[in-house]
């Protein structure tokens, strides 16, 4: 996962992150988990370590340690080990002046990035430090050190060694530091469970003991063996899981000296992609593919009857799982001890007749995936990458969404995706919505060309599993009772949600599905093979789905386990024989050197030029958090090949405006070839303001640049519809007409008056409302139609939804607000967050967490708001409180309604960003909240 946003955030506007990975750093006698930057200002470069919480996604969850200048004596050197095995991390040792730190950094195409930045960024130091260059000063770095150590003042005597280890409340109470890396190839050591030094990173959480072996671990249920453990890890344990470990060498494991490649290295590897045919041949393999929602359960039975009922094992596990922990801590902090269970119950249960290497384990709260391959087979698995993206409410929770494994098999590209989508019968539009998420934001990052990140249908090969919870559409659950003991499934499947949007092609479009031939899979009574007897009594449904695309895959078998009863689901798999494109080495290099010699007779023929479909493109009526797109095709006129990119602007950060982006922004074209560029434009609550103020527009000049050729400008332009989201508190009061009804001028000078007097009670010569009428219409709403409404601001709404919320109260049309009870809710969400300044206005953040334990200093904080501020403050607490009430219907309780709002109502200054403990001030912002929402009204 890139961190580099996160670093970015605790950054001044005019230094840089070129690049940032989570790895480990050794402390002590353990590995700790740390998130690296390259950070630069002005050419001078400086690494900086950070401690951070286990979901670091903004600035607040990470806390500055270490600050490492790239001078002239810096080094970086490599520390080879005896053997490297694929997917192994990457040790790098780094020393200047009085730092020697090891780091030791995950295999992925972050980590290659970050070392390749890493490089060059030492070479520009290099040449600074060359006789008539600019001597460093670093005198930029002062401010970040005294920042540091002011915090470590204010955190002296607590002990926190990755900013987890505090006691938190709520739903925080659990969870525990998990520190460290991951080493994708290797199989988890299965060790007890209570271990000291445990080691995370987001891309594989997986227990590991302290020491970190470059090896393969071989399952067999045949024999026992003993792994020894130091005292720290606890007692001895005995497993029959892993049999013994053998070390697989291979010349793939070092990224450390990867170049960044050339246009002329990037050419032949274009070249030698379209003429694949020529030295590559067809192999069968046999695939297992798995899913399974657990609902929450521990693998209390045996899984061989799922996960070895074939006779002839395969050679390629892909097995997926949902809802292995509904815990609040998975759900708030994808922090779960399930995992190791489940993983370790997989790893027992697979064929017993073949030894496996695992080859990469993704999770995301419930959602988990495994990658397994045959031992003798894992050195042809490269490129290996995970993703995860969820679906829940405002884009964030990872309840519902999707996790991906994407690698190399010998020279087919593949992916696996477990997803859970939503549930009830009622929501299938928000299913297709999950799925059409999943496919849009699920994006491997690839450096070996410099093209744009690698979707989902980029891939040869695509295996989809999971809980998809598309149901049988049928209001009589006996009927379809009766035609499942008939197994009339040819007439059952008329019913089935998804057959039904697949061959509408709403989803799912060129996917596969095998004849479902078995009964459905949910819901059972747990426990046994009945059908739900509770007072829901569920209509049996196909929820649980296998489906593929690509060519040169025969499925062989799709089938349920009904001997697993783990669960209110039943467990599906399906085999399939699939063809590999696999190297002949002579063809290929014959090949290439064919490639090369043509390439040495075109060089230097003629400059690349290339034509544009037009240059000049217009955004009409752009609206908050609404993607709009256009299309550029760049055609390839000239002789040779070209490289084309674009480029920054003269003293601007970056090759357009934030609102703005080009997909891709780069890339190769070969004599006669076309692309498509996405425009997109796209504003959100960080570019809503400036827009809102006028200090920006939908105006920009692009830069296309040729390698050895010209310069093309395109100008982008476009009109904004001024939108209450993104709006200030104070603006919204000063406006009894909608939001588009107000001429342009008048919010920009209202904007501004607010900016200028942001903590003042009112606006001079304006008359106000008591509070936005926007909140008031969508507190109103739900207060009257959704207290009784379960999972209510836990259970996201549609996208479709929102756009009809926001245009009404914008406009005032309809005059009453549309979309379902969780639209409205996650409509309020984005709102809050969208403001400019929080409710809690940003200088009382301090004063607030400072007084979270007495109820009477909240009392006189909150009387220290500006007067809109407090009005809506109080609004949305009597609003909570008042949902409260009715806990046993929406499923509310008063951790949840802390976390969630917590972070929307008291936010951090930026300003602020870097200078404390984020755990703890987050658990006391929480803390604020809950004592509010436990008072009684009046």
């Amino acid at each position: 996962m890139d961190r580099s946003g996160v670093v970015q955030a605790t950054l001044e506007p005019e230094h840089e992150c070129r690049a940032a990975v989570q790895g480990t750093v050794l402390v002590g006698e353990s590995n700790e988990s740390r998130i690296i930057g390259l950070v630069e200002c002005s050419n001078e470069f400086a690494i900086f370590m950070y401690t951070h919480r286990r979901m670091a996604i903004i600035a607040d969850d990470v806390s500055l340690e270490k600050i490492v200048p790239i001078s002239e004596d810096f080094i970086i050197e490599e520390v080879i080990q005896n053997m490297h095995t694929i997917g192994s991390d990457t040790t790098v040792k780094i020393t200047s002046n009085d730092v020697d730190q090891v780091l030791e950094l995950p295999f992925g195409s972050q980590s290659r990035i970050f070392l390749q930045e890493l490089h060059k960024a030492c070479g520009e130091v290099h040449k600074q430090a060359a006789p008539g260059g600019f001597s460093l000063q670093f005198q930029w770095l002062a401010k970040y050190q005294q920042k540091k150590n002011s915090q470590l003042h204010r955190c002296q005597g607590e002990e926190y060694p990755n900013d987890t280890a505090s006691s938190l409340s709520c739903a925080e109470e659990e969870m525990a530091s998990k520190i460290g890396g991951d080493s994708d190839l290797l199989a988890s050591q299965l060790d007890d469970q209570e271990q000291v030094c445990q080691k995370e990173s987001d891309d594989d959480v997986e227990s590991t003991p302290e020491k970190q072996p470059n090896d393969l671990e071989e399952f067999s249920e045949a024999s026992t063996s003993t792994v020894s453990q130091s005292p720290a890890m606890g007692p001895e344990m005995t497993n029959d899981v892993v049999r013994d470990k053998n070390v697989m060498v291979t010349n793939t494991g070092h990224i450390l000296g990867i170049p960044q490649f050339g246009l002329r290295d990037n050419l032949i590897k274009v070249e030698l992609l379209k003429q694949e045919g020529k030295y590559t041949y067809i192999h069968n393999y046999r695939i297992f593919a798995g899913t399974y929602n657990v609902n929450g359960k521990s693998p209390l039975q045996d899984l061989k009857p799922w996960l070895s009922y074939d006779i002839e094992p395969p050679d390629v596990y892909c097995i997926g799982f949902q809802e292995i922990d509904l815990s609040k801590e998975a759900f708030l902090f994808n922090d779960s001890p399930k995992q190791e269970e489940w993983f370790r119950a997989v790893s027992v249960s697979l064929h017993p007749t073949t030894k496996y290497a695992k080859i990469k384990l993704v999770r995301l709260v419930g959602m988990m995936l495994i990658l397994y391959v045959r031992q003798e087979l894992a050195e042809y698995v490269t490129e290996v990458e995970v993703e995860t993206v969820g679906t829940g409410i405002m884009g964030r929770m990872g309840n519902k969404g999707g996790v991906s494994i994407r690698f190399m098999f010998h020279s087919t590209s593949m992916c696996i995706v477990s997803s859970h989508l939503a549930a009830h019968t009622e929501e299938c539009e928000r299913r297709n919505q999950d799925y059409k998420e999943i496919c849009t934001r699920m994006r491997f990052l690839q450096t070996n060309l410099p093209l744009s990140s690698l979707t989902i249908m980029k891939h040869d090969i695509v295996l989809w599993v999971g809980d998809l919870n598309y149901r049988i559409c049928h209001p009589e659950a006996e009927t379809i009772k009766k035609l499942i003991a008939a197994k009339d499934y040819q007439n059952l499947i008329k019913y089935d949600q998804l057959s039904k949007h697949k061959k509408s092609m709403m989803i799912f479009r060129g996917f596969e599905e095998g004849a479902l031939n078995f009964q459905p899979t949910y819901k059972y009574d747990i426990g046994t093979d009945n059908w739900d007897t509770s007072e829901k009594c569920r209509v049996p449904a196909w929820c649980d789905r296998i489906l593929w695309k690509g060519n040169h895959v025969k499925q062989l078998d799709y089938r349920s386990h009904m001997a697993l009863r783990i669960s209110d689901h039943k467990p599906v798999s399906a085999l399939f024989q699939v063809g590999i494109k696999v190297i002949n080495q002579d063809l290929y290099k014959k090949t290439y050197e064919n490639i090369v010699r043509t390439l040495d007779r075109m060089e230097n023929d003629s400059i690349p030029s290339v034509s544009l479909s037009k240059t000049e493109f217009y955004f009409e009526n752009v609206k908050f958090m609404q993607l709009h797109v256009q299309t550029l095709i760049i055609a390839n006129t000239g002789l040779v090949p070209c490289q084309f990119e674009f480029i920054t602007k003269l003293n601007e950060p970056s090759y357009c405006k934030p609102w703005f982006s080009a997909t891709p922004n780069k890339g190769i074209l070969i004599e006669g070839d076309r692309i498509e560029i996405e425009l997109e434009v796209y504003v959100n609550k960080t570019t809503a303001l400036s827009l809102n103020m006028g200090t920006d527009q939908i105006e920009d000049i692009l830069v296309l640049h040729l390698i050895r050729g010209k310069d093309y400008f395109l100008a982008i332009s476009g009109n904004y519809l001024p939108s209450c989201f993104g709006s200030s508190l104070h603006t919204l009061c000063c406006l009894r007409e909608p939001m588009r009804d107000v001429p342009p001028k008048r919010i920009q000078e209202l904007e501004r008056k607010a900016k200028e007097n942001k903590y003042g009670d009112c606006l001079s010569n304006e008359v106000q409302l008591d509070i936005p009428k926007e909140i008031w219409t969508m507190v109103n709403y739900l207060h009257r139609n959704a207290a009784l409404q379960g999972d209510l601001f836990q259970q996201p709404g549609l996208k479709s939804e929102f756009e009809e919320i926001r245009d009404c109260l914008d406009t005032g049309i309809p005059d009453f607000i549309p979309g379902s009870n969780h639209s409205i809710c996650e409509a309020l969400l984005l709102f809050l967050d969208a403001l400019p300044e929080p409710v809690i206005t940003y200088n009382l953040y301090i004063k607030c967490l400072e007084s979270a334990n007495s109820l009477t200093q909240i009392e006189q904080v909150v009387l220290m708001l500006p007067q809109c501020h407090r009005n809506v403050f109080n609004c949305l607490m009597a609003f909570l409180r008042e949902l409260l009430k009715h806990a046993s219907s929406n499923n509310l309780d008063v951790c949840t309604l802390a976390s969630i709002f917590a972070a929307l109502l008291l936010r951090p200054p930026p300003t602020l960003v870097g200078q404390y403990e984020p755990v703890v001030n987050k658990k006391a912002a929480q803390l604020f909240i809950s004592q509010l929402l436990t008072l009684q009204d009046g």
